[in-house]
């Protein structure tokens, strides 16, 4: 994918993301917007680094009442962890490589552009299926 293709999906998730802010009641406590709160380009020196490759937080769950945007970068044929579940529902998008989601009960392979959705309480995971870096996006939000 060219770094521009990454830029456009960037902004389309960034736009997700404001539609269901602007969905929402906005909490009498919300923090103030400013240009360095809304606008986040991708770091290098902010990564955090997983067991399986790195992550980096685009929208931490302390900025938008829970509400996140993180892109896992996960190393050939390996997992972050293994399949799980959890009350909240949560978004995935493959930007890059060969991955597997489990889901419903079954490894299914995607490819990019691939959007899943994982439904509260369903087991789910991914997995890099592939010989190159598996990218994708998560959107979810955390309870507070």
């Amino acid at each position: 994918m060219s770094m521009e293709s990454l830029r456009v999906w960037f902004f389309l998730m960034h736009c997700v993301i404001n539609t269901l802010a602007l969905s929402q009641p906005m909490p009498s406590d919300t923090l103030y917007y400013t240009r360095e709160k809304c606008i986040t380009p991708f770091d290098a020196s902010k990564i955090e680094s997983t067991k399986a490759g790195y992550q980096f937080w685009f929208v931490d769950k302390n900025f938008l009442d829970g509400r996140t945007l993180k892109l896992s970068v996960v190393k050939p044929r390996e997992a972050t962890h293994a399949p799980h579940k959890h009350p909240e529902d949560e978004f995935f998008f493959l930007l890059e490589g060969t991955a597997e989601i489990y889901l419903f009960g079954k490894w299914t392979p995607v490819t990019p552009y691939t959007s899943i959705y994982c439904p509260p309480h369903e087991v789910h995971g991914i997995r890099n299926a592939g010989d190159t870096e598996l990218k994708y996006l998560v959107i979810k939000k955390y309870p507070k």
